[in-house]
């Protein structure tokens, strides 16, 4: 059983990329219909406020570290906590693995013609990947039916979903139990960046941890997503206080 570590109301898991990826693969040999969440400082920060979000999350079987933000604040409440699980590493990681294990994969999200673009990315990448299918993220609730059969139809085992949170958790729990998808992540930029529409932080402010800072000045429209930073970093102190009284 994982060690969790409960940060503002939310169970995150301690776990390792290396272990991450062995939990997900024990998922999608248990044929069971799962729910991956990848939590950052942000998400953590909107399930304060959305307890459908919260709720979801905590009935994920995995949510991994994703973001500098949660590492410490796990730390700072004085649990253990290996690493940062990015979401968009752990996607490259099981795409990786996935002509190996066999492991078919649908990419659905984003702009019109990105999740095609990161398809053939990830065919270029990943020799032999089975990507049986994509879908962008532009829909009406109307199109919804005929989105579930498409993915029901092609049987993956990893559905990638980048609808941005919290739609591509709510639509993938509304929809966990019909599409019995083995695992469903969402990945939210992951295939913008895949497609090379979106540029990644270059690896010296990952490994300072600045990545998000890298994305508010691709994106000045995040700068007000990005004001939940210093608020969670208050929240998460409040909390190490009530739990020392």
């Amino acid at each position: 059983m994982n060690e969790r570590v409960e940060i503002l109301g939310v169970n995150v898991d301690s776990l390792t990329m290396a272990e991450s990826v062995k939990f997900i693969e024990n998922l999608i040999d248990s044929g069971k219909p799962s729910i991956v969440a990848t939590a950052n400082a942000e998400m953590l920060m909107r399930a304060t406020q959305d307890e459908e979000l919260k709720d979801i999350l905590n009935a994920a079987a995995l949510v991994v570290p994703d973001g500098a933000g949660t590492v410490w604040a796990a730390r700072h409440l004085g649990c253990e906590m290996p690493e940062r699980v990015a979401g968009y590493d752990l996607a490259q990681e099981l795409m990786k693995i996935a002509p190996e294990k066999s492991y078919k994969i649908f990419l659905f999200g984003s702009a019109p013609g990105v999740a095609d673009k990161a398809k053939l990315k990830a065919e270029e990448l990943y020799p032999g990947i089975e990507i049986v299918g994509t879908r962008n993220g532009f829909f009406s609730p109307e199109d919804e039916p005929e989105i579930v059969e498409k993915i029901k139809e092609t049987k993956p085992d990893i559905l990638f979903a980048a609808l941005g949170v919290p739609k591509q958790e709510k639509w993938l729990a509304k929809y966990k139990d019909e599409l019995n998808v083995p695992v469903s992540i969402g990945v939210g930029g992951t295939f913008d960046v895949m497609a090379g529409v979106m540029k990644r932080a270059p690896l010296w402010m990952q490994r300072a941890k600045l990545e998000w800072l890298f994305r508010a000045m691709l994106q000045p429209k995040r700068a007000g997503r990005l004001a939940a930073l210093p608020k969670f970093v208050l929240k998460v102190h409040s909390s190490k206080k009530k739990l020392e009284k």
